[in-house]
Formats: C-alpha cells, structure tokens, sequence
C-alpha cells in the first residue's frame, strides 16, 4: 500500500535500504501538517480530528490536536533555521493566542485548564509539547508574539509546574514547561522545584543497562525512547548543558546498545506495551542519539532505523485516505488502544522528527544507509535490568521480545485479573505479530486453569537473564490470577524459563502447587491465514495434547488468527517443556526434528540439539541455566 502523503523520488544511491532522503521527512510533516489542519477551529487554538474521543473529552483532544501537530511543525521549521515556506508558525501563534485567552471557557477556541491527573490531567501531557515547540521555534514565534499574549501563555502552561502529575513519565511535562520558561528568561523557584523532582525521580527510576521503569514499578515499554530519554537529553542539548548531557546522553547510548536490536528488518519496532499508535515515534530516540551524538550507532545505521520505521508506517495504512494518522498500528485497530486515547494521539509520532533538528549537512542525512543490526546477522541479547531477552533471525527479518521483566502493574496496586493487559502480560512479542484481543484466547501464554477458569500474569517477577554466544535465556516467576472466583489460589506459583537460539524458542516452566483438577495450557504465535508466516508448537515433557485454536478478533496485523495450544493436567509441582517458532522462512524444518534427546529429574531437565549436539540444561532450585557446546 502507498501512502497518500506526496513524497519526493526515492534515492536509492544514498539511502539503498529506504529510498528515504531528509527531503522525505520534510514532506512528511508537512503532508501530515496540511491534513490536520483542515479540521482546525476558525482562531486554530483547536485541531478537532474526526474519530471517536477519548475519556478526557472533545475539548481536550482538540488541543491534543493543536499540541502535537506543533511539535511537528517545531521541529520542521527548527530544523531549517526558521524557514517556513507554508506558514505553519503563522498559524500556531494565532491558535496560541486564541486558546490562552480565556482558559476553561465553554467556547470554539479557548484551551482546557490544567489540572491534576486525576480530575483533568491530560492538558498536562499536551503542555510539554506547546512548550517544547515554543522553545524550538522562538526566535521565529515565541518572540514575535505581542507581550499580553506570553503572559497568558506563561499562565496557562504553569498550571503543570502547580498541579499534580501521574506518577510516571509525566513528570517530565512540567520539567519540560520549567525549561521553556526558564530559556526565556521566565525562570523562578517554581521552575526549579518542577525541574529538580522530575529528575530526583528519574535517578530512583533507573536500572541500569540504560533503562528506565516508567514509574516506580516495573513498566519498561517505548516510553524509554520516545519520554524518558528524549525529554531530559534533548533539554540538555537545548540548554548546552555539558553536565547533564553527559549523564543523560550517556544513559541514552547504552539504551541505543540494545534498542537498535528492537527494529526488524522492514523496519518495524517491537508491537510491545502501551501507546502503539505513536508508531514510528519509537525511532526518536535513535534520531536524537545521532543529532546529540550519544549513539553507538553509525549515522548509516541510525537512518536506516528511523527512516526503516517512518516509511513501514506509511506503506502500510498508517495514514488514511485523508492524509491523517489513525488510531491503530498499519490502519485503525481497537484492541490496541487505550482509554486515554483520542483521534490527535497518534500525532505523538511528530517526536520522530527531532531527527529534522540535524541539518541537511548533519552525518545522519549524508552517509549512506547501512544495515539495521537485525539484518546483520542472527543475535541474541539479553537485558537483565528490564528483565528482557531478544531474538533476532537475519534470514526473515524477524525480532522476538521475551519478556520476563516488564509488566503494567504498580506498586500499590493488587494483581487482578480484570486489569490483564495483553500488551504486556504475554510471554513474548514481534515485529510481525500482535497479541490477540483480551476476549479472545491469548497467544504465547502459560495458563492455569483451575475450576475452568483460567489464569492471567500480571505482576512479574524476573529471576535473571544472560546471553553467550549464539544463544540466551531469561527467566522469571508469578502468581497466576484468576478473574473469577477467588483471585489467588494459596500456594500456587508458575517458574518460567525462556532459551533462545537460532529461530527456536525453548519454553520450560514449572507449576507449584496446582491444586487436583488443575490444567495447564501453553499458547504460541498468533498469525493469519494469509500471512506468511510460520507459527509452531512442540511438546518436549508434560504436555499431552496439541491443536489449534482460533482469534477471531486478530491482532494489529491480521484480522483473524490461529493459535497452537498445547494443554496437560496438573497436579502439585510438575515441569512442563516446549519448543516454540515464528518463521517467515519458506518452509523451516519441522520442531520434531531440532531436538535428539531430553532428560528430566526432579527439577531439572537437559535438551540436546541436533544441529550441533549442544546441551542446554536448566534447574530451577536453585535456579541454573547452561548451554554447552558438544
């Protein structure tokens, strides 16, 4: 599918992967500036997108619109130090004098009052872009704007510095505002304070490996890339803080070390926790990487990733017939969404044109493209802070994300079953395959089922993780949960253990105390019947009984799925192994064939591979993973 944006010649001498030149990205934000504001209100404070609202309502969602959109522009226009052949600046001066000028009011224009997260919160989130791009674009707005129209300016954003964040990420919406107003000279104690807290609370959020949770549980999603590093790092940069650059953009190239494995080889990133509509936002943090230079990435490389993610996007029914950005993945997709989202949300992508910051002269747009890591060579990378495992096989493209780290639980919350949430909850991810919807069967899921309900993981708790050469493992433990009857049943724990090599994916797990009655059940890969794709499951021990089930809501990628399922009994402690695939390889060897013997005692079970005679062995107490080769 092409896109309906007007995009230049493709350039294949410079950019052989891509086609994409520094001049596609220009009109892609001016494609998607020009769509957006069509729906502008008659003063342009608004950006009133059709679709259906979020739960923070219309008005909000209009400024979402407005907001967004002027990142995009911000960064178009910074970037090519102050040129703006289309006016867009013209425009958001008018919408900032038409919002500010009575705030809260019930009329066409005026912008909705900040206030804390939890009464109306998401003004908040949508301050940090109206600031960011005021800082961008001062010399050619801020500047230009008469002195009534930034006092009310200021007024309005200091309602982030005086109400309160959600406990996350979105402290970084009035350390944004703080900064703004502190590079025009409108900097006071309350400034400071936001400014100071937000990054108080980034140390207590970082661990290590150059991830941060997103908050004070363990969620490590895209929010790293796209929130967590961009904000901090790009300040720094704006402010010419050596310091701080050289603590926070150091904390960015060793997140790039192992995030530029989260891109597979046609370019998509990981379908992986929450917000998926900002799609090719997730390259902003490999463009602001090369911009600032804290990257381990060559500028070849770094192209090849950002312009790998904006034109999968846009070849594949991201924007719609109307030059918009839908609310989905490829197109519009509800099991996707969350709440919070509303049809200007996905204008979070215009983060991915930071990269519009690095001039045309900049390395990033002259070297040419070269290969993206996960089309190098077959790579294993474990990521023990996150509590993460990658997969990578060169011969398809493909990037598997096992995850044994990362959930969408806080501290303070209880583990109900109710609140699953497939986009972390599963075992592993892709760049080819989604979850299924909640209402359907889950793919890649260890269940237990008890009185014929079955079980969900919510919080998880990480045992490890490792990589050698060629292969890598991760393991972690939970409590199932169960969404009716009661939530936990006493005793009951599931041991999970994941060993990667190649394109094959050893599942082992050991159930403890299962009450008489139980069943596990073990899912695989979620594909479509027209996909090609290879989705596979393997008994190794305890399973008795394999077929396929199907998802009739699909996922992101396919309408309609199947799903292999191997299902046992259980009963007190058992050790249940499996191999698992997903392959876009033309027809891959059978599973039946990848493994010559397996031995199992007590807890502990060993698998020889037949490709090379290697031995992998795993025992869970103490908790022990090897591979050795023959």
């Amino acid at each position: 599918m092409s896109s309906p944006l007007q995009l230049p010649e493709e350039d294949r001498d410079l950019s052989p992967y891509t086609g994409y030149t520094r001049a596609h990205w220009e009109a892609a934000a001016d494609g998607l500036l020009r769509a957006a504001w069509q729906w502008a209100t008659p003063g342009g404070a608004l950006l009133d997108l059709p679709g259906r609202p979020s739960r923070s309502g219309v008005r909000s969602d209009g400024l979402e619109g407005y907001a967004r959109t002027f990142l995009a522009a911000a960064f178009r226009v910074a970037g090519a130090d102050g040129k703006d052949p289309h006016g867009w600046l013209d425009r958001y001066a008018d919408g900032i004098s038409a919002g500010t000028r009575t705030p809260g009011r019930d009329d066409a224009e005026s912008w909705p009052l900040i206030l804390d997260h939890d009464v109306q919160g998401q003004p908040m989130v949508e301050s940090a872009s109206v600031a960011l791009g005021l800082r961008l674009t001062r010399p050619w707005l801020w500047d230009r704007l008469e002195p009534d129209v930034q006092d009310r300016a200021e007024e309005w954003l200091r309602g982030a510095l005086r109400h309160v964040p959600a406990p996350n990420n979105w402290y970084l919406f009035p350390f944004t505002v703080a900064g703004f107003l502190e590079s025009v000279g409108r900097g006071d104690a309350e400034t400071a304070r936001a400014h100071e807290r937000a990054l108080d609370l980034m140390e207590t959020w970082y661990r290590g490996q150059g991830w941060y949770a997103d908050g004070d549980g363990r969620a490590f999603d895209h929010y790293n890339g796209w929130a967590l590093h961009l904000y901090p790092v790009l300040h720094a940069h704006l402010a010419q803080d050596t310091e701080m650059s050289l603590l926070y953009g150091g904390r960015l190239r060793e997140h790039l070390e192992g995030f530029a494995l989260f891109f597979g080889g046609d370019g998509a990133p990981l379908h992986f926790g929450r917000s998926l509509s900002y799609r090719f936002a997730a390259g902003a943090a490999v463009a602001l990487g090369a911009l600032t230079g804290h990257t381990p990435l060559t500028p070849g490389t770094s192209r090849r990733l950002v312009s790998g993610s904006l034109r999968y996007f846009l070849d594949r029914g991201a924007v719609d017939e109307d030059g918009l950005l839908s609310l989905g993945w490829h197109g519009p997709h509800e099991a996707t969404l969350q709440t919070y989202s509303g049809p200007a949300s996905p204008y979070w992508a215009s983060k991915a044109f930071v990269s519009l910051l690095a001039p045309a002269d900049h390395p990033l747009w002259t070297a040419t493209e070269e290969s993206a890591p996960s089309e190098d060579a077959d790579r294993v990378l474990a990521l023990p802070a996150p509590g993460l495992l990658v997969q990578s096989t060169r011969a398809d493209g493909i990037v598997r994300l096992h995850n044994h780290g990362s959930d969408h639980v806080r501290p303070h919350e209880g583990e109900s079953a109710a609140e699953d949430d497939p986009h972390y909850s599963r075992q592993t991810y892709s760049t080819r395959t989604g979850p299924t919807a909640k209402a359907n069967v889950p793919d890649n899921h260890l269940s237990v089922e008890v009185a014929g309900v079955r079980s969900v993981r919510r919080r998880i708790r990480p045992l490890g993780a490792g990589d050698g050469d060629g292969w890598g493992w991760a393991a972690s433990w939970h409590h199932p949960v169960f969404v009716s009857g009661p939530p936990m049943v006493p005793g009951l724990r599931v041991e999970s253990v994941t060993v990667v090599r190649g394109r094959y994916e050893l599942r082992v797990h050991r159930v403890v105390g299962a009450p008489p009655g139980a069943r596990v059940t073990q899912t695989g890969w979620a594909t479509g019947p027209d996909e090609p794709l290879v989705s596979a499951l393997h008994p190794l021990h305890g399973w008795r009984d394999l077929d396929e089930v199907r998802a009739p809501q699909g996922t992101a990628f396919t309408r309609w799925a199947r799903v292999p399922r191997l299902t046992a009994g259980a009963e007190g402690t058992g050790l249940y192994a499996a191999l698992a695939t997903l392959s876009a390889e033309p027809d891959p060897a059978p599973l039946s064939a990848a493994v010559t013997a397996v031995t199992v005692e007590m807890d502990r079970i060993e698998v020889r591979w037949a490709d090379d005679g290697s031995l992998t062995r795993i025992c869970f107490e103490p908790l022990e993973v090897d591979h050795r080769d023959a």
